[in-house]
This record gives structure tokens, sequence and C-alpha cells, in this order.
């Protein structure tokens, strides 16, 4: 068999009339298919190597009707938390010969089912992180979308969850103050559509229940830099000498403004977040908050939807639970 290696990309076409063989054998060949006479399939792979011939990953997603490709949709990519859990997620992912694509849905709720329908149609399956939408449109698109995994709400069992365990972890973040010596003490609420930040204030009432001397206090925020730079004039109404922040980015942006208005912390104020993002460790001062390894979770949310991708799914929630990482920026109530 006399070939010859050309100057441009060898084709499907062109492999097939090297060996001999239609292009159909040739696409069984690449794609692994048994049914091929060996002798020929041999053929096939020598004219392969030969020409240096390189499948599209296009045209072997619509052979083998598979995409080697998942979706993910974020709220907010401008939340660093995200950041560490889809970090998670892509490495396991490409461990497993998966890429990721990612849409930011920027916290529009109205149109998040629409975003997450287009992303499934383009993928082999969709991880929705933290999603806005109601729990009964959330129940009624989960069919449509399998496989699935949903970080941060539960699902009924009629999907794969990964949830991390807020109203425990507040309530860890609210002791750590009481013991500190504060009784006063100002929450910066998240989104109010976020089932997290309900989590962390079905927490703080449970708090609030076991220690009835102390007032903790919701102040409206949200979860960005500039929510927690804007709230100090709220938080100084509530004379609070311990602040709990939604999550860090809010914490990190709270503090910037302390540091402007000479508000020393934690001597005048204490100041806790919740996420353990890697600025965290390094502010001025460190700031305490809960850790729940979000890179774990990442990959957790990644192993989860390959099982439901084989067939192999258990839909029984995994839960992380938070732990404590008590820093600098709190301290014993004056």
């Amino acid at each position: 068999m006399a070939t010859k290696r050309t100057s441009r990309e060898a084709t499907i076409s062109d492999i097939a009339a090297a060996a001999g063989v239609s292009k159909a054998t040739v696409s069984r060949v690449m794609n692994g298919v048994a049914t091929v006479n060996e002798e020929i399939a041999q053929r096939v792979r020598a004219t392969v190597a030969e020409l240096g011939y390189s499948p599209s990953a296009t045209a072997r997603s619509l052979s083998l009707g598979e995409s080697r490709t998942v979706g993910v949709v974020v709220p907010d990519l401008a939340n660093p938390m995200f950041h560490q859990v889809l970090h998670g997620l892509n490495r396991a992912a490409e461990r497993d010969g998966y890429r990721v694509l990612v849409a930011d849905t920027q916290e529009h709720s109205d149109a998040e089912s629409e975003t997450v329908l287009d992303i499934r149609n383009r993928t082999d399956a969709i991880a929705l992180f933290a999603p806005r939408m109601s729990r009964e449109k959330l129940l009624e698109l989960l069919p449509n979308i399998s496989p699935v995994v949903v970080f941060n709400r539960t699902t009924g069992k009629r999907a794969g969850a990964v949830l991390i365990d807020y109203a425990d972890g507040i309530g860890q973040v609210a002791r750590h103050l009481i013991a500190l010596g504060h009784t006063r003490i100002a929450y910066l609420q998240g989104p109010p559509q976020a089932r997290s930040n309900m989590a962390r204030q079905d927490g703080l009432d449970l708090v609030s229940e076991e220690h009835p001397d102390v007032d903790i206090v919701g102040v409206p925020c949200g979860s960005a830099f500039e929510d927690g730079y804007g709230a100090w004039p709220a938080v100084r109404e509530t004379r609070a000498t311990g602040v709990i922040a939604f999550n860090d980015v809010v914490a990190l942006g709270f503090l910037g403004r302390l540091s402007e208005e000479d508000v020393r912390v934690p001597e005048d104020i204490s100041v806790a977040g919740f996420d353990d993002i890697p600025f965290s460790r390094y502010s001025s001062p460190s700031l305490t908050t809960m850790t729940a390894r979000l890179g774990d979770v990442g990959e957790r949310i990644w192993t989860t939807l390959l099982a439901q991708m084989r067939g192999e799914a258990d839909l029984e929630p995994t839960m992380f639970a938070p732990e404590l990482a008590a820093r600098s920026s709190t301290g014993a109530a004056r």
C-alpha cells in the first residue's frame, strides 16, 4: 500500500481512499467498534498513523452522541467562593477526560431556567451552583436536564445534591462571638432569594433562642465587596460590637471601610465572614471565617455527576460540615 503525506491536514476521506475502505469503516475503527475485521482495522490504523489523521472532537461527539463536556451554571462569577468550587470540579473533570462549560446568570433569576436549558442542550450533563429560582421551578426543571447535580439546594432526591451546612456553620461563628463576650451582633444579610442566606438566618434564629440575652440584628446587605463597604452606616446604627458577614467577600469590603473610618478591628468591633476564600487569610487583620474545603466540594459535585452519567447515581444528598477558622479579626468585647 503506497501512501503519501499531504501538506494539508488529512481527512476521513483521505484515510478511506488510502486504505481502500469506506468512510463508515474508518469511523467505526476510530470509535473502537469491534465488528470491523481485524485485518481491515489494522490497515486503517496504519494509514491513520502514516497520514497523521486526528478526528475532530465535533465529529466524534456526533458519532458517539456525547460531547465529553459538562455545563456549570453559576449565579455570580464575581464571587471567589464559586471560583474555588469550580476549580475543584474542573480539576476532577479534566482527570476523567471532560471539559467544563461555564455560564454566569448574574443573579438574574427570571432568566435562569432559559440559561440552564441552553447550556444543557450543549453538554452531556450539568451542575447548578446555588440556583436562585424558586423550589417549585427547580423541581419542575430537574427531570428535563438530567443528569444534573445541584450545589447548595435540596432536590428531594430528584437529582444529586451537594450542600454546605450553613445553618450550623453560622451558628458556630455566632457562638464564637458570644464566647468572646459580644451581646449585640449584626448580621450582614446576603441576597434575599439565596437559599444559603435563609439557612444562615435559620442558624442565627436557633442561637437567639439559646441565648435570649444576646441581640442578633439583621442588616440588609448583599454578597459583593461594595455591599460590605456600604454597610458601615447601618451597622454603626445598631451599636453592635460584633459583625457576621454573609460571606468573606462582604466581610473584606466591610473591613476596608472600617480602615477608612479609623475603626479598629477587633478592638472596637469584631468581624467574621464565611467561606474561607484565599484572600481572607491575608487580609489585615486576618479574617475569622468558616472553612468548608471548597475544592473538595467541587470534586464531590463532579463524582456525583459522573456517577449519574454512568447510571450509578446515589441521590442521597452530601452535606459538608464547615469548621471555624478563628483569626485576628475577632476578639473580646470591650
